[in-house]
């Protein structure tokens, strides 16, 4: 059954997808929005997971929502709570205070000597955020735009003065485990570092190219984070009530199986009840592999382009924890305003290195790095009155776990996240009343998300600006007539920032749809 076209259809309704739509909406076009699940928002949603505890499912702080993205969509500045600081927790109570560019609990040496980093990694992130809200140039080509931004890159690096630039140069593709013990004599500002710049991606402190995704995390608003009202859910809505106003149709729970092809070009999708809608511009809000070897197929692909989207490094390595809570757990040494940040569980880079390297053979850690939030101390609304949600990251746990993901090793697993909690949370254990953990393969299956990676592609040179997600789909434009790409495994990347989807928006509109 083929329904009405239209000038341009997104493939999900996660928050990229909503921003893309919106924004094509917004210049006229008639846009329709397809979504597997039965809300909007892919991995940013907020939903119960026990009797009367809801929470945000997978992204649970928002900390890179793009100024860009507000302004041209006109979203409510009310959508965060009081930004975060970030404790790292010691199990004696003598917890390290990241606030911004300072902090407390180290040597005045140490304190000194982290706001002089922070100053340096906040410019070269400053430059990086220029680049992350528009379309990466070609390299190789001789399209004036393209040679335009190239020019003006070299430029805005040389503008960093000699020493920066050439600090830059060298740190760019450094791991962070090499930066922080130069810097730091503090175990625990190293470990919030290190943790802070592998959050979310299967690389370790000492894996090349961690400087950069620590750099990347701080581009936009330099790493201030905040619990989202509402959960991270809330700012979806929002993004629809936007889109919809707009003009563009949202319809959920219609999964799309597949993206149709006739005469080499793009010709609408097809849902899973059979439904066929129309358009020559396709934009899926998929990750990479899951869009092109999935939903289009490698045959209508370049044999070459084929191959290296099956190359394409996904491997996610994040899980996620809630507890629904009795009552609010006791961490040692923290007031009550305390437990309403950001805490985390990463005594010293070793430790977070340690962490990855079970990893490495398809094993969880025995001693895992945890973030942890207790969302419902800023939004009451996420738990029964008196009663608490705590809300956990947890790395490493790696998608193909050797043993394989089963009710048995998902248990064991949980049993040693909470215990790891426990030291320095007493009595934890005794006030849950109910869980939930995510492993990255739950992860793909509820958010539709191969290998379970945030990011949809990892996070490394090789993967990132110019090259992401591979050679030959940098610019979102895919090299099949009428698809393109708008999610997080485009340009720049994961985290809840819209600025794949504007990015998209633009280069579609710019480029013209038929």
């Amino acid at each position: 059954m083929t329904t009405d076209k239209y000038d341009a259809i997104v493939v999900g309704a996660g928050h990229n997808g909503l921003v893309c739509a919106a924004l094509l909406a917004k210049a006229g076009k008639r846009v329709l929005v397809l979504e597997a699940n039965d809300q909007v928002g892919g991995a940013a949603v907020t939903r119960p997971f026990a009797d009367g505890y809801s929470t945000s499912a997978c992204a649970h702080l928002l900390y890179q929502l793009q100024p860009a993205v507000r302004k041209d969509l006109g979203l409510k500045p009310a959508l965060a709570r009081d930004e975060l600081a970030t404790i790292a927790l010691a199990e004696s109570g003598e917890h390290v205070r990241l606030d911004g560019n300072s902090v407390s609990g180290v040597s005045d040496e140490d304190a000194a000597e982290y706001r002089a980093f922070r100053k340096r990694v906040n410019r070269y992130a400053d430059l990086l955020e220029t680049y992350l809200n528009m379309a990466p140039p070609r390299l190789g080509t001789k399209d004036k735009r393209d040679l335009v931004t190239l020019a003006r890159l070299g430029f805005d690096i040389r503008r960093l003065g000699k020493t920066e630039m050439r600090e830059f140069l060298r740190i760019i593709g450094m791991n962070i485990f090499d930066e922080v013990v130069e810097r730091f004599d503090s175990g625990l500002l190293k470990g919030a570092i290190s943790l802070d710049a592998v959050l979310g991606t299967h690389l370790g402190p000492r894996s090349p190219n961690t400087m950069l995704t620590y750099l990347y995390r701080l581009a936009g608003g330099h790493g201030r984070m905040a619990i989202a009202a509402g959960g991270l859910g809330a700012v979806s809505d929002e993004l629809a009530h936007v889109a919809r106003g707009a003009g563009v149709t949202i319809r959920t729970g219609m999964p799309v199986r597949r993206i149709v092809v006739e005469n080499g070009r793009v010709a609408g999708v097809e849902t899973e009840d059979g439904t066929r809608f129309s358009s020559f511009t396709v934009i899926s809000n998929a990750d990479p592999k899951r869009t092109i070897l999935d939903l289009v197929g490698a045959r209508h692909f370049e044999t070459g382009f084929a191959r290296r989207a099956t190359h394409l490094r996904a491997k996610g390595n994040a899980a996620k924890l809630h507890l629904a809570l009795d009552a609010l757990p006791e961490f040692r040494d923290l007031s009550k305003k305390e437990l309403g940040q950001r805490l985390v569980i990463a005594p010293d880079e070793n430790y977070v290195e340690r962490a990855f390297n079970p990893a490495k053979y398809g094993e969880t850690s025995p001693a895992p790095v945890v973030e942890i939030t207790i969302p419902s101390l800023a939004d009451d609304t996420l738990a029964p009155t008196g009663k608490h949600v705590l809300s956990a990251v947890v790395q490493y746990a790696p998608h193909a776990l050797r043993e394989g993901w089963s009710d048995g090793t998902k248990a064991a697993f949980e049993q040693t996240v909470i215990e790891t909690i426990a030291r320095y949370a007493p009595g934890l254990g005794k006030l849950i009343i109910g869980s939930e953990l995510l492993t990255p393969a739950d992860i793909e299956r509820e958010f539709h998300i191969t290998g379970g990676h945030w990011h949809h592609a990892e996070l490394t040179l090789d993967q990132f600006l110019f090259v992401r997600p591979l050679n030959g789909a940098a610019q979102y434009a895919l090299p099949l007539d009428g698809l393109y790409l708008c999610g997080a495994g485009s340009h720049p990347g994961g985290g809840v920032s819209g600025a794949p989807g504007r990015n998209a928006a633009r280069a579609i509109l710019a480029r013209g749809i038929e």
